[in-house]
Formats: C-alpha cells, structure tokens, sequence
C-alpha cells in the first residue's frame, strides 16, 4: 500500500513510517524540506493528491516546546501546523479522481475538559472550553471529507511516551539529576501511550477496513494513571529519586497559564473503541512502557 504521511519526520511520523516500511508499505512524506520520498505542502496545493492508497496527518508544531514562548505568533503556528495542513490534505483528498482508500488524523485528548473525575470515551462529548479543546475540534472539523469514498479516523492521542521525542525525552535530565518529581499537587491525570503502540494503531487504522470514526489513542491503563504515578514509575524506571515537586505557580510562570493546563490538569480517557476494533496494546502497563522506553 502506498502512504503518503503529513509530518513523516516528526517523532510520531518517524515511528509510523518504520513499522509502515518493516511491514512492506511504500511510505512518502510531505514535507517542508525536500529530499528523497518526500513531497512538498506547495506541490501537494499546485498539483494535487499523488497516487497513495492511503493518506495519514500527524504535523503538527510542539505546543510544549521549551525554547519557544506562548504569545500570539507562537499560537498561530500551533493552530496552523495541525489545521491547515489537515484542511490542505482533506481538500486534496476531496478533489482526487482516484482518492484513498483510508484517511487517518492524529489529534489529541485536549478536546475532552480536564477533570480528576470524569471518565471519557470515544462518545463522550468536549470541546469549546478552552484554546486547545477549540483547536482540536477545529482540528477534526478541518479533517471532514464529504461522501464515504474515503474511510475517515480520527485517533485522539494522549501524551507519547517513548525516548526519541516528546514529554520523555525533556524529563530525562532531571530525572537523572535528581531533580524529578510530581508537577502541581500530581493528582491530575495523566492520558499515556507508548510510542510503539502510537504508531501500531496508526499502522491499524491504515490496515484494517473495518476501522473508522474516533478512536482514543491511549493505554488501557491510562485512566487510572494520575501525574505522580508516573513520576514514581519514571524514578523507578531510571533508578533515580522522584520526590521533588514542582510547584505549579513555577509551571504557569515558565509555560504560561495557558499552556500550563496541559500539565497541571489532564483528562480520564479509556480507548473502548480502539480496543472494540480489535487493537491489542503492547504495552498497556506503564512501568513496562517506560522500561522498554528507556531501553
């Protein structure tokens, strides 16, 4: 099956395109810089969809990145980085005389409200309450296709743990130092998938025919998994302390009280429907996901 993959290079994007390759699919990227396999965002607006059986989108700008301030220019990037080039594909997909057979997004558990209580599946409802839970709904509306020629999913994703990219790989330092701990009182939960099995439901969503609609990229463990257990897990996993907590008036100083939300609060989410689909985790454990992380 030929894939054409929107964020191809990124940490999510690099794990889908190895297994997609290991498992015989021809993969292209679309991307900002050219090179081998890949397509350019102007070639793909100038010239349409190429020939691909199948289209996934996982672009998207590193809302938690620590080098880059949460102001107006910096939003405006994060919406344009996951809206746009998700509008731009979905167009494409719209206009081809032989469109894929499937189409496949990648947002993110940001569109359920954050509660140390509530439960959420694929039905419940969300969205409209904040910047990131307006973003994703904006997000999955951009990735509508009208009619069913396409088969269309929409994997809402948790917080990807694995050691090339992501939360993981900014915690390892302080961590290591000793430095590590629970962030704000650690009560909040804390939605988590490996990355092996961030891109095995990827590489399912793709595959499998049955499979459409909102599936939650999350561990089977996840909705019982608060901040401070995996701090805990994290320490043990690393064989390091993990008692010293950061306070969350230090988080919203350094991230923005806007941004800090995605750390200091986090939602309850259960995959009901990616497990109904018959996806089987890999890791559904975090002491085991982040042992096979750091590996």
């Amino acid at each position: 099956m030929r894939v054409l993959v929107g964020g191809g290079t990124g940490f999510v994007g690099g794990a889908v395109t190895q297994l997609l390759r290991s498992r015989g699919h021809e993969v292209t990227h679309l991307s900002r810089r050219p090179g081998p396999g890949r397509i350019s965002w102007d070639e793909l607006a100038r010239c349409g969809l190429p020939p691909c059986e199948a289209v996934l989108n996982v672009a998207g700008e590193n809302v938690l990145n620590p080098f880059r301030r949460w102001d107006d220019s910096f939003r405006r990037e994060v919406v344009a980085s996951r809206v746009e080039t998700t509008k731009a594909l979905a167009k494409a997909i719209a206009e081809a005389d032989r469109p894929p057979r499937a189409w496949v997004v990648v947002t993110g558990v940001g569109y359920y409200r954050p509660s140390p209580t509530a439960k959420y599946t694929e039905e419940s409802p969300g969205g409209d309450f904040d910047f990131f839970s307006r973003l994703v709904t904006a997000w999955e509306a951009a990735a509508k296709i009208p009619g069913d020629r396409t088969r269309q999913v929409v994997v809402r994703s948790g917080v990807v743990l694995g050691r090339a990219g992501g939360l993981l790989s900014q915690l390892l330092w302080p961590f290591w130092l000793g430095l590590g701990g629970p962030v704000g009182t650690g009560l909040q939960p804390f939605p988590w998938i490996h990355a092996r099995d961030a891109a095995g439901l990827l590489c399912h969503a793709l595959e499998t025919e049955g499979v459409h609609g909102v599936l939650n990229g999350v561990s089977p463990a996840s909705p019982a998994t608060c901040n401070a257990d995996f701090a805990r897990a994290l320490g043990v996993a690393l064989g390091r302390p993990a008692w010293l907590p950061l306070p969350a008036w230090t988080v919203r100083g350094v991230l923005g009280p806007e941004r800090a939300v995605l750390v200091l609060e986090g939602q309850r989410v259960e995959p009901r429907r990616t497990l109904e689909s018959g996806y089987r985790f890999q890791f559904p454990e975090l002491p085991a996901a982040l042992r096979d992380a750091l590996s």
